[in-house]
């Protein structure tokens, strides 16, 4: 879905979402939180799966029609500046949230090394997008039976951790890849964020429905996804 985003004040960061009213009535009551999929001068592309009342009313939604859209909303993605290579492990339509990611490092002349996961081939969203920007793309399937956690470590850990160095990790999309990032980046001392996806109801910060643990020092605390995310510092985030 691409958007007129020229009325907005300044550019949206990779990771930040918006909160889309579906249709033009109370029902679905709800917005759906959408994170932004592609950034343009004047643009900007959503790409979502089609699960429910929310978005399938979306798919109603026609050229020349006007979107109620509040955001951009909370704390994108941090690219380092002096980052050369990332890796980025995505999983479903987590690959969406990260292909802004791919993008901005494109721009800055950075490489990506991207592992996507599906169920299917068919599902492998954004692929070929990534592959655009220069990616090297490692793509693996339910279907095909690559796609456990412990083919993905040994995939990042024998054909691409000894080919790369990756100065940056990011990862959103599903919970047994997240902390296998999480453990790759702890491992081999590299500084990684988290895009994390929750159910939503505000995206005010005032019904905390989006909560979730981070570990700051010491101490667990409790966060809002919407207000202090929805991008986390990998190495905080408590992954159960």
């Amino acid at each position: 879905m691409t958007v007129d985003s020229s009325a907005l004040p300044f550019k949206p960061d990779p990771g930040q979402f918006f909160h889309i009213r579906c249709a033009g009535t109370y029902s679905p009551f709800l917005r759906r939180p959408l994170s932004i999929y592609q950034i343009h001068e004047h643009t900007l592309e959503f790409l979502y799966v089609v699960k429910g009342k929310g978005t399938t009313a979306m798919t109603r939604i026609r050229k020349g029609d006007t979107l109620d859209m509040m955001g951009p909303v909370g704390k994108g993605f941090e690219l380092y500046k002096q980052a050369e290579t990332v890796l980025l492990i995505a999983r479903g339509v987590g690959i969406a949230t990260l292909a802004a990611v791919a993008q901005a490092a494109f721009q800055q002349k950075a490489h990506c090394v991207a592992v996507l996961s599906a169920r299917t081939e068919e599902d492998l969203l954004a692929a070929e997008y990534l592959e655009e920007f220069g990616a090297t793309v490692y793509k693996v399937t339910d279907e095909g039976g690559t796609s456990d956690v412990s083919h993905v470590k040994q995939l990042i850990q024998e054909d691409i951790l000894p080919f790369y160095k990756i100065d940056s990790l990011y990862t959103c999309g599903s919970r047994r890849l997240s902390k296998l990032a999480q453990s790759i980046a702890f491992d081999h001392q590299i500084p990684g964020e988290i895009a994390l996806e929750e159910h939503m109801g505000c995206a005010m910060g005032a019904c905390f429905a989006c909560v979730c643990d981070i570990q700051e020092g010491r101490e667990k605390k409790s966060v809002r996804v919407c207000m202090e995310g929805p991008v986390f510092p990998l190495e905080k985030v408590v992954m159960e």
